[in-house]
This record gives structure tokens, sequence and C-alpha cells, in this order.
């Protein structure tokens, strides 16, 4: 090996999967086959009988001596379901935990708005007479 240069180890759908199953074992997943090497992807589920609660898709993308960087991007309920985010970074963790703090984000600004809104419904406490 030249002096100077860092021999990367292979990497393909094996250790793919096996990175998948690592972080999210509560997923099944699926790799697909494809005809590139620098992009990998596989499609996770989780269902209860015949629902499908939650998709995940993960990519791969290894160009050249950079860095791969990981696409994640989910859907929700059924098969058909539209994808609701997508987020990129340099890990994999590091991309589902983005996806995952985006909802959570949401999750809290919706719940603020449904606060306000039951608030709104109730008469407010009437500490003076109406003149």
């Amino acid at each position: 090996m030249p002096e100077g240069k860092i021999e990367i180890p292979a990497y393909g759908s094996k250790e793919f999967r096996a990175e998948l199953l690592k972080i999210m074992p509560g997923y099944k997943w699926t790799v697909h086959g494809s005809r590139n090497d620098a992009v990998l992807r596989a499609t996770g589920i989780q269902s209860s009988g015949f629902n499908r609660l939650s998709t995940l898709e993960v990519k791969r993308i290894a160009v050249g001596d950079m860095k791969p960087v990981y696409e994640a991007r989910s859907a929700g309920y059924g098969m058909r379901a539209r994808w609701l985010h997508t987020h990129s970074d340099g890990t994999l963790a590091r991309a589902l935990r983005g996806l995952q703090d985006h909802y959570e984000w949401h999750s809290n600004n919706f719940r603020s708005h449904a606060a306000s809104l039951k608030i709104g419904r109730e008469a407010p406490p009437s500490s003076t007479e109406e003149r």
C-alpha cells in the first residue's frame, strides 16, 4: 500500500444490512440490489398483521474516496403512504436522529396549538362584572 493512503474496507449490502439491524432492529429490512456499488438502498417496515404501520427508506451514497452520506426518509401508515420527511447526514445514526428530531419538533408544535385551541373554547374566568 502506498504511503499516505488509507485503505477502506469493502462495504456491500451485507455490511449495510448489519448496520441497519444494529441501529434499527425494530424494522424488517430489505436491502435492494443495485448495479451501482456507490449507492445502497434499503427499505424497513413495521407492521401489525397485514397493516403497515411505518416505512423507512435509507440510502447510503459513497462517491469516490469521500465519506458516505446517508439519506433517511419515512412514510406513515399503509403501503401507499406518501413520504413525510427526508434527512441526510454523514452517519446512519445522525440521519435517523435528524428525522426523529424533525417529527418530535412538529409533534410539540402541534400539541401547543391544540392546547391553545382547547383553552380558547373555555370561558374565561370572570373576576369582574362586565360593564
